[in-house]
Protein backbone atom coordinates (compact mmCIF):
# COMPACT_ATOMS: atom_id res chain seq x y z
CA UNK A 1 0.00 0.00 0.00
CA UNK A 2 1.27 3.35 -0.95
CA UNK A 3 0.09 7.23 -0.61
CA UNK A 4 1.04 10.32 -2.98
CA UNK A 5 2.99 12.23 -0.09
CA UNK A 6 2.04 15.33 -2.50
CA UNK A 7 5.76 16.52 -2.54
CA UNK A 8 6.56 14.06 -5.56
CA UNK A 9 5.69 13.99 -9.55
CA UNK A 10 3.30 10.68 -10.34
CA UNK A 11 5.95 9.43 -12.22
CA UNK A 12 8.61 9.57 -9.00
CA UNK A 13 5.81 8.03 -7.49
CA UNK A 14 4.84 5.24 -9.60
CA UNK A 15 8.56 4.05 -9.87
CA UNK A 16 8.36 3.77 -6.08
CA UNK A 17 5.82 1.56 -6.14
CA UNK A 18 7.07 -0.21 -8.85
CA UNK A 19 10.28 -1.14 -6.70
CA UNK A 20 7.45 -2.51 -3.90
CA UNK A 21 5.76 -4.59 -6.40
CA UNK A 22 7.12 -8.13 -6.34
CA UNK A 23 6.98 -8.89 -2.74
CA UNK A 24 3.73 -7.01 -2.76
CA UNK A 25 2.47 -9.53 -5.16
CA UNK A 26 4.05 -12.33 -2.38
CA UNK A 27 1.45 -10.85 0.41
CA UNK A 28 -1.34 -10.55 -2.21
CA UNK A 29 -1.69 -13.94 -2.81
CA UNK A 30 -1.26 -14.76 1.09
CA UNK A 31 -3.81 -11.97 1.90
CA UNK A 32 -5.80 -13.64 -0.78
CA UNK A 33 -5.45 -17.48 0.44
CA UNK A 34 -6.81 -16.11 3.80
CA UNK A 35 -10.39 -14.51 2.19
CA UNK A 36 -13.11 -17.38 2.53
CA UNK A 37 -16.66 -15.56 3.56
CA UNK A 38 -18.18 -16.01 0.06
CA UNK A 39 -21.90 -17.62 -0.77
CA UNK A 40 -22.26 -20.86 -2.76
CA UNK A 41 -24.13 -18.60 -5.45
CA UNK A 42 -21.19 -16.50 -5.80
CA UNK A 43 -19.01 -19.15 -6.05
CA UNK A 44 -20.51 -20.57 -8.72
CA UNK A 45 -21.15 -17.71 -10.44
CA UNK A 46 -17.40 -16.54 -9.74
CA UNK A 47 -16.06 -20.32 -10.92
CA UNK A 48 -17.87 -19.90 -14.69
CA UNK A 49 -17.49 -16.66 -15.06
CA UNK A 50 -13.60 -17.34 -14.60
CA UNK A 51 -14.10 -20.61 -16.72
CA UNK A 52 -15.51 -18.24 -19.79
CA UNK A 53 -13.12 -15.87 -19.50
CA UNK A 54 -15.11 -13.13 -18.46
CA UNK A 55 -13.06 -10.48 -16.36
CA UNK A 56 -14.40 -10.35 -12.58
CA UNK A 57 -12.94 -8.60 -9.25
CA UNK A 58 -10.20 -10.49 -8.08
CA UNK A 59 -10.50 -12.06 -4.28
CA UNK A 60 -8.73 -9.45 -2.52
CA UNK A 61 -10.76 -6.76 -4.42
CA UNK A 62 -14.05 -8.92 -3.31
CA UNK A 63 -12.54 -8.55 0.21
CA UNK A 64 -12.30 -4.70 -0.10
CA UNK A 65 -15.71 -4.48 -1.40
CA UNK A 66 -16.50 -6.03 1.82
CA UNK A 67 -14.90 -4.06 3.91
CA UNK A 68 -16.21 -0.87 2.73
CA UNK A 69 -19.97 -1.77 2.66
CA UNK A 70 -19.30 -2.74 6.41
CA UNK A 71 -18.06 0.65 7.22
CA UNK A 72 -19.70 2.78 5.05
CA UNK A 73 -23.48 1.22 5.16
CA UNK A 74 -24.51 2.59 1.84
CA UNK A 75 -27.78 3.62 0.72
CA UNK A 76 -26.93 4.21 -2.84
CA UNK A 77 -24.47 2.54 -5.06
CA UNK A 78 -23.26 2.76 -8.38
CA UNK A 79 -21.20 0.47 -10.46
CA UNK A 80 -19.75 1.33 -13.84
CA UNK A 81 -19.08 -1.75 -15.71
CA UNK A 82 -21.54 -4.62 -14.84
CA UNK A 83 -19.62 -7.38 -16.89
CA UNK A 84 -21.40 -10.58 -16.32
CA UNK A 85 -22.67 -9.13 -12.60
CA UNK A 86 -20.82 -10.56 -10.03
CA UNK A 87 -19.60 -7.34 -8.70
CA UNK A 88 -22.86 -5.83 -8.47
CA UNK A 89 -24.60 -9.14 -6.50
CA UNK A 90 -21.34 -8.81 -4.25
CA UNK A 91 -22.41 -5.41 -3.48
CA UNK A 92 -25.64 -6.85 -3.55
CA UNK A 93 -25.34 -9.61 -0.91
CA UNK A 94 -23.36 -7.76 1.72
CA UNK A 95 -24.66 -4.34 1.08
CA UNK A 96 -27.59 -3.07 3.60
CA UNK A 97 -31.02 -4.26 2.89
CA UNK A 98 -32.70 -1.53 1.87
CA UNK A 99 -29.38 -0.24 -0.24
CA UNK A 100 -30.08 0.46 -3.98
CA UNK A 101 -27.63 -0.34 -6.62
CA UNK A 102 -27.46 1.26 -10.06
CA UNK A 103 -25.17 -0.57 -12.55
CA UNK A 104 -23.96 0.58 -16.08
CA UNK A 105 -22.87 -2.12 -18.59
CA UNK A 106 -22.84 -0.90 -22.71
CA UNK A 107 -22.01 -4.78 -24.05
CA UNK A 108 -25.10 -5.96 -25.10
CA UNK A 109 -24.26 -9.80 -24.39
CA UNK A 110 -23.09 -9.23 -21.14
CA UNK A 111 -25.75 -6.97 -19.65
CA UNK A 112 -28.36 -9.89 -21.06
CA UNK A 113 -26.25 -12.55 -19.18
CA UNK A 114 -25.92 -9.68 -15.93
CA UNK A 115 -30.54 -9.53 -16.04
CA UNK A 116 -30.55 -13.53 -16.14
CA UNK A 117 -28.01 -13.44 -13.03
CA UNK A 118 -29.92 -10.77 -11.16
CA UNK A 119 -33.15 -12.54 -11.81
CA UNK A 120 -31.49 -15.96 -10.31
CA UNK A 121 -30.73 -14.49 -7.15
CA UNK A 122 -33.85 -12.63 -7.15
CA UNK A 123 -31.65 -9.12 -6.53
CA UNK A 124 -34.77 -6.46 -7.32
CA UNK A 125 -33.05 -3.72 -5.25
CA UNK A 126 -30.04 -3.66 -9.00
CA UNK A 127 -30.89 -1.21 -11.50
CA UNK A 128 -29.12 -2.45 -15.26
CA UNK A 129 -28.84 0.81 -17.14
CA UNK A 130 -27.37 -0.51 -20.41
CA UNK A 131 -25.48 1.95 -23.06
CA UNK A 132 -22.59 3.98 -22.67
CA UNK A 133 -21.92 5.66 -19.59
CA UNK A 134 -20.57 8.97 -21.16
CA UNK A 135 -24.03 9.04 -21.63
CA UNK A 136 -25.54 7.56 -18.91
CA UNK A 137 -23.94 9.71 -15.97
CA UNK A 138 -24.97 13.14 -16.64
CA UNK A 139 -28.69 11.65 -16.36
CA UNK A 140 -28.32 10.16 -12.91
CA UNK A 141 -29.70 12.20 -9.86
CA UNK A 142 -28.55 12.32 -6.21
CA UNK A 143 -25.43 10.84 -4.99
CA UNK A 144 -23.96 7.50 -3.78
CA UNK A 145 -21.89 6.69 -1.26
CA UNK A 146 -20.18 4.60 -3.17
CA UNK A 147 -19.39 4.35 -6.37
CA UNK A 148 -16.97 1.69 -8.18
CA UNK A 149 -15.04 2.10 -11.29
CA UNK A 150 -14.67 -1.03 -13.69
CA UNK A 151 -15.06 -0.64 -16.93
CA UNK A 152 -12.86 0.46 -19.88
CA UNK A 153 -9.81 1.47 -18.46
CA UNK A 154 -9.33 4.37 -21.11
CA UNK A 155 -12.14 6.01 -20.43
CA UNK A 156 -11.99 6.51 -16.33
CA UNK A 157 -10.73 9.64 -16.99
CA UNK A 158 -13.63 10.56 -19.06
CA UNK A 159 -15.69 9.18 -16.43
CA UNK A 160 -14.38 11.38 -13.32
CA UNK A 161 -16.11 14.80 -13.67
CA UNK A 162 -19.41 13.17 -13.69
CA UNK A 163 -18.98 10.45 -10.87
CA UNK A 164 -17.49 12.94 -8.90
CA UNK A 165 -20.35 15.40 -9.22
CA UNK A 166 -22.54 12.05 -7.61
CA UNK A 167 -20.04 11.72 -5.02
CA UNK A 168 -20.96 13.05 -1.43
CA UNK A 169 -18.76 14.46 0.96
CA UNK A 170 -17.37 11.47 2.98
CA UNK A 171 -18.34 9.24 0.01
CA UNK A 172 -15.94 6.55 -1.79
CA UNK A 173 -15.01 6.03 -4.91
CA UNK A 174 -13.32 2.70 -5.72
CA UNK A 175 -11.41 2.36 -9.26
CA UNK A 176 -10.33 -1.02 -10.01
CA UNK A 177 -7.40 -2.26 -12.29
CA UNK A 178 -5.54 1.04 -12.51
CA UNK A 179 -2.31 -1.02 -12.69
CA UNK A 180 -2.98 -2.75 -15.41
CA UNK A 181 -0.71 -5.87 -15.03
CA UNK A 182 2.12 -3.64 -13.84
CA UNK A 183 2.24 -1.56 -17.55
CA UNK A 184 0.76 1.70 -16.06
CA UNK A 185 4.60 1.34 -14.10
CA UNK A 186 6.75 1.33 -17.43
CA UNK A 187 7.65 4.24 -19.51
CA UNK A 188 5.14 4.87 -22.62
CA UNK A 189 8.05 3.90 -25.16
CA UNK A 190 7.94 0.08 -22.80
CA UNK A 191 4.14 -0.36 -23.66
CA UNK A 192 3.21 -1.77 -27.11
CA UNK A 193 2.17 1.31 -29.09
CA UNK A 194 -1.78 -0.34 -29.75
CA UNK A 195 -1.69 0.27 -25.66
CA UNK A 196 -0.08 3.60 -25.62
CA UNK A 197 -3.54 5.84 -25.20
CA UNK A 198 -4.82 3.70 -22.35
CA UNK A 199 -1.12 3.66 -20.56
CA UNK A 200 -1.76 7.56 -21.18
CA UNK A 201 -4.93 7.98 -20.26
CA UNK A 202 -4.74 5.83 -16.37
CA UNK A 203 -1.63 7.76 -16.15
CA UNK A 204 -3.47 11.10 -16.75
CA UNK A 205 -6.47 9.90 -14.47
CA UNK A 206 -4.33 8.70 -11.94
CA UNK A 207 -2.62 12.22 -11.32
CA UNK A 208 -6.08 13.65 -11.69
CA UNK A 209 -7.38 11.86 -8.73
CA UNK A 210 -4.18 12.31 -6.50
CA UNK A 211 -4.35 15.91 -7.02
CA UNK A 212 -7.58 16.97 -7.11
CA UNK A 213 -8.44 19.04 -3.80
CA UNK A 214 -11.97 17.21 -3.54
CA UNK A 215 -10.09 14.29 -3.22
CA UNK A 216 -8.39 12.43 -0.86
CA UNK A 217 -6.58 8.98 -2.76
CA UNK A 218 -4.66 6.19 -1.86
CA UNK A 219 -3.39 3.60 -4.16
CA UNK A 220 -3.69 0.36 -3.17
CA UNK A 221 -1.67 -3.19 -4.50
CA UNK A 222 -5.42 -4.96 -3.99
CA UNK A 223 -6.60 -7.27 -6.93
CA UNK A 224 -4.33 -5.64 -10.02
CA UNK A 225 -4.09 -2.00 -8.57
CA UNK A 226 -6.84 -0.28 -7.27
CA UNK A 227 -7.24 3.96 -6.06
CA UNK A 228 -9.31 3.69 -3.31
CA UNK A 229 -10.89 7.87 -3.17
CA UNK A 230 -13.07 9.85 -0.59
CA UNK A 231 -14.71 13.03 -1.36
CA UNK A 232 -13.31 15.19 1.12
CA UNK A 233 -15.84 16.88 3.55
CA UNK A 234 -15.84 20.85 3.86
CA UNK A 235 -14.06 23.09 6.19
CA UNK A 236 -17.70 24.22 7.41
CA UNK A 237 -18.59 20.36 8.31
CA UNK A 238 -15.07 19.38 9.94
CA UNK A 239 -15.64 22.58 12.24
CA UNK A 240 -19.67 21.81 13.17
CA UNK A 241 -18.24 18.32 13.86
CA UNK A 242 -15.68 18.87 15.99
CA UNK A 243 -13.22 17.23 13.82
CA UNK A 244 -10.27 19.82 12.99
CA UNK A 245 -7.33 16.77 11.64
CA UNK A 246 -6.89 17.89 8.48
Amino acid sequence: MAGNTGHESMTDYLEKFAAQREIGERISVFAESLLTEQSPELRILEKKALEEGVPIIRPHTRGLIQCLLEMLAPRRILEIGTAVGYSALVMYTYAPEACEIITIERDEKRAAEARLNFDRFGAERITLLEGDAAAILPELEGTFDLIFMDAAKGQYIRFLPEVIRLLPEGGVLLSDNVLKEGEILESKFSVTRRNRTIHKRMREYLAEVSEDPRLRTILLETGDGAALSVRRRSREETIETGDLRR
